[in-house]
């Protein structure tokens, strides 16, 4: 699967590496994984950007053991920074009481920031929360915002062309979902995920679907669960950054 990414042209936008739930050490045969993945160029003219895969069970895991897991990847034996950033899994999707939920993943984005400015200020981060669903407006306030990108899909092809698809990226308590456009001047902050896709005809329908529900990045792929991430897609990743290339 990786050997797939690393020959992919154009390079896919983000990549995920998830050893052992986030937790297996970051070696350097995964850090070698990542520096190829990270030479790949995308569509854009970009360097693929490669996250580190940390869970949170909805803000309830220690925050210190969710920072353990951070600094897995982030603090390596050789100083240097091999991942462009973090991706928060299992994200509450709620403010919680007074907004303790949202500040508590505005305090591990700052972490994140922090910890790979020690290690290299001149890296640019990459924070991700994974809700799998909308998310409350709060987590993209000014000054208040817990992640650079939200995947605010997650689940298959049927569920994202009939209910499942809530109505938006972005909700809030008095005013309902909504694409959230005026929280995203750049476009790019929200991610959909999008399993048991049956062919190519609508891989290709998923990601004109996902761009037009304002998601500014989107993944395909016909594997399914109990886990459709650890597989290629059988049309391969060119044929779906190609396709997305054309897309915007």
């Amino acid at each position: 699967m990786l050997g797939d990414l690393v020959a992919t042209a154009p390079a896919a936008s983000v990549v995920v590496l998830n050893p052992g739930n986030g937790d297996a050490p970051f070696d350097s045969r995964w850090q070698a994984r990542a520096d190829a993945l990270r030479a790949g160029t995308t569509s854009t003219g970009e360097k693929t950007k490669v996250l580190g895969y940390v869970h949170t069970d909805h803000g309830n895991r220690d925050i210190d053991a969710v920072k353990a897991s951070v600094d897995n990847y982030l603090k390596t034996r050789d100083g240097r920074l091999h991942v462009d950033g973090i991706f928060f899994d299992v994200v509450s999707r709620d403010c919680g009481p007074g907004n303790a939920t949202r500040d508590h993943y505005a305090q591990l984005r700052a972490y994140v920031q922090e910890t790979m400015n020690a290690a290299d200020p001149t890296a640019a981060d990459l924070v991700v929360d994974n809700p799998g669903t909308a998310i409350a407006d709060c987590y993209l306030e000014p000054d208040h915002r817990t992640a650079d990108v939200f995947v605010t899909f997650e689940d298959t092809y049927a569920a994202y062309t009939g209910d499942g698809w809530l109505g938006g990226n972005v909700f809030s308590e008095s005013g309902g979902y909504r694409a959230g456009a005026e929280l995203d001047p750049s476009g790019t902050a929200f991610w959909h995920l999008v399993h048991a896709v049956p062919d190519t005809t609508a891989m290709r329908s998923t990601l004109r679907t996902a761009f037009d529900r304002g998601a500014g990045y989107a993944y395909a792929t016909g594997t399914r669960m109990p886990n459709p991430w650890d597989e290629s897609p059988s049309w391969k990743y060119r044929s779906q950054t190609l396709y997305a290339a054309t897309l915007g």
